[in-house]
């Protein structure tokens, strides 16, 4: 089941088609970021925002402090005279949803018919904004995923990490592909102000300290399944780091799966569970064949070969579009991985408490 799954996705990878040019875009467009200190990052996601190959009446930037204490202000406020805004958040109150907050507050006073939200660690070609708006208005979508890319790694730690969020990545694109829409990353995503404000914005799920971007796409999708896109173009990628340690790489995995019982379609609930036993099962079997029941150990090789198979014909064509084809060679070592790490994020992601930039949410 688990094979046929895998190879289901696949098709809808293959289904999608690339953007033809030319691109025309004729809309007007706020790219909107959220950031918590980040003056380390910020300066670099602003100059490549501005230095996009896009109209400038077309564009605004709206950049949300959220409770830095750092110089991301001071930094953004060096960008004022091109254009760049910032909105300061000063909420005396406890909550969980800051990042939800910051772009509501965005969206409340910005000009464009088109949001995009990308995040503060973010790099992005040239060409990125007209190829996704391009994209928008080209398929008529209500909400467009686009391609977010790890690069520039410092270590086996995180070449593997890229190769993992590639598997990601297609996973959504995929389920948009298939029409059963089930994830997408707010690094690259874009939707039109006025069906945000239709939809009721994040109302209905803004207890949760993350989900602006899958817990929002499953709200469209629940009434506009059709009108969802997904960008497949390299001009469109968004660049940003896969995490130094594994600390830092449980927790972000943490907050991800602490939604997932938030989905309101059972379908993509049940998705998850299916995957998920499948890893337990592996595991629990793997381990009576070591401890009990020798003849099991050729049921296990059996499974995670199959299992190896399957995610390599799923990952090869994501690998070639990322251009990213020599990660390839750590598909063993992350299959194996993967399987103790589904199994382990998929509890402790539902239970209990996780760090975010230095808060504690749930």
């Amino acid at each position: 089941m688990y094979a046929i799954l895998v190879l289901w996705m696949r098709k809808g990878w293959t289904t999608i088609q690339a953007p033809v040019s030319p691109l025309v875009c004729t809309k007007t467009v706020s790219v909107i970021i959220a950031a918590r200190n980040e003056e380390l990052n910020i300066r670099r996601t602003i100059t490549s925002i501005l230095n996009q190959n896009f109209p400038e009446e077309l564009l605004e930037l709206i950049i949300i402090d959220d409770h830095s204490d750092d110089n991301t202000s001071a930094i953004v406020r060096e960008y004022t005279e091109n254009g760049v805004k910032l909105i300061q958040l000063n909420e005396n109150g406890r909550m969980n949803s800051y990042k939800k907050l910051a772009i509501s507050r965005a969206i409340d006073c910005c000009r464009g018919e088109i949001i995009i939200t990308t995040d503060a660690d973010c790099r992005m070609g040239p060409n990125w904004l007209a190829t996704v708006i391009g994209t928008f208005e080209k398929e008529n979508a209500y909400l467009l995923s686009s391609p977010v890319v790890y690069s520039e790694e410092k270590s086996f730690f995180e070449r593997l990490q890229t190769l993992e969020f590639l598997y990601l990545i297609g996973l959504g694109a995929a389920g948009i592909g298939n029409r059963k829409p089930t994830t997408c990353n707010g690094a690259n995503l874009a939707y039109r102000k006025d069906v945000f404000t239709q939809m009721g914005g994040f109302k209905g799920i803004d207890e949760l300290a993350s989900g602006d971007d899958e817990l929002f796409l499953h709200k469209v999708a629940e009434k506009f399944p059709e009108r969802i896109a997904f960008c497949k173009s390299e001009e469109a990628i968004v660049y940003t780091d896969a995490k130094p340690d594994l600390s830092s790489f449980i927790s972000q995995r943490r907050r991800w799966a602490s939604k997932s019982t938030k989905y309101k379609n059972k379908g993509v609930i049940a998705l998850g569970i299916a995957i998920w036993l499948f890893n337990v099962l592996l595991l629990v079997v793997a381990i009576l064949a070591v401890v009990a029941v020798k003849i099991l150990a050729g049921v296990v090789l059996f499974a995670f070969l199959l299992k190896m198979t399957v995610e390599f014909f799923f990952i090869q064509p994501l690998t070639k579009f990322a251009r990213r084809s020599n990660l390839l060679w750590y598909l063993p070592v992350l299959s194996l991985a993967h399987i103790f790490y589904l199994v382990y994020i998929g509890i402790l992601g539902n239970i209990g408490k996780y760090d975010w930039k230095g808060r504690q949410v749930r």
